[in-house]
C-alpha cells in the first residue's frame, strides 16, 4: 500500500487572520442582532421608537451606525494598511470593543445573546493578541 504524500500546511498571513477575525466578528454582529428581532416585544419597542434601553433619535442611531461603521471598516483597513499602522490600529479598535461587547453583557439575561457576546469577545481579544505579537523581520 502507498504512502499519501502528507498535507502541506501553509502559513496564514497576520493581515489575512486579523482582517478574517474581523469578518467573523460583523457576522456574529449580525446574526445576533437578527436573532433578537425574533424576541417577544422586540418589534413592538421597536415600533414604539426603543432601541433597548435607548430611545431612536438621529443621535442614538449615529452612535449605533458608527460602532458597526468601524468593525466594518476594520475589514478593508486590516488587509491594506502597512504592518506598523495595521497594529496599532487593531490593538486601539480590538481593546475598544473589548469594553463595547462586555458593555453589551451588563443588563442582559438571555442564553443566546451572552453566546454571541462571549464569542464576540473572544474574537476582539484574539484581535488583540495577533496584533500584539505581530511578526518581527529577522524572527
Amino acid at each position: 500500500m502507498k504512502n499519501k504524500p502528507s498535507l502541506v500546511d501553509c502559513g496564514v498571513d497576520t493581515k489575512l487572520i486579523v482582517m478574517s477575525a474581523w469578518i467573523a466578528l460583523m457576522c456574529l454582529y449580525i446574526y445576533c442582532d437578527i436573532f433578537s428581532l425574533y424576541r417577544p416585544g422586540t418589534i413592538d419597542d421597536i415600533s414604539r421608537g426603543r432601541m433597548g434601553f435607548l430611545v431612536v433619535s438621529q443621535m442614538s442611531l449615529f452612535v449605533a451606525s458608527f460602532l458597526m461603521i468601524i468593525p466594518s471598516m476594520m475589514i478593508l483597513v486590516s488587509i491594506l494598511s502597512t504592518a506598523k499602522v495595521n497594529r496599532i490600529i487593531n490593538l486601539i479598535t480590538s481593546t475598544i470593543f473589548f469594553l463595547v461587547n462586555i458593555g453589551n453583557l451588563v443588563t442582559e439575561t438571555w442564553g443566546y445573546y451572552y453566546l454571541f457576546g462571549l464569542l464576540e469577545i473572544g474574537l476582539v481579544t484574539f484581535i488583540f493578541i495577533v496584533s500584539f505579537r505581530w511578526p518581527r523581520q529577522g524572527s
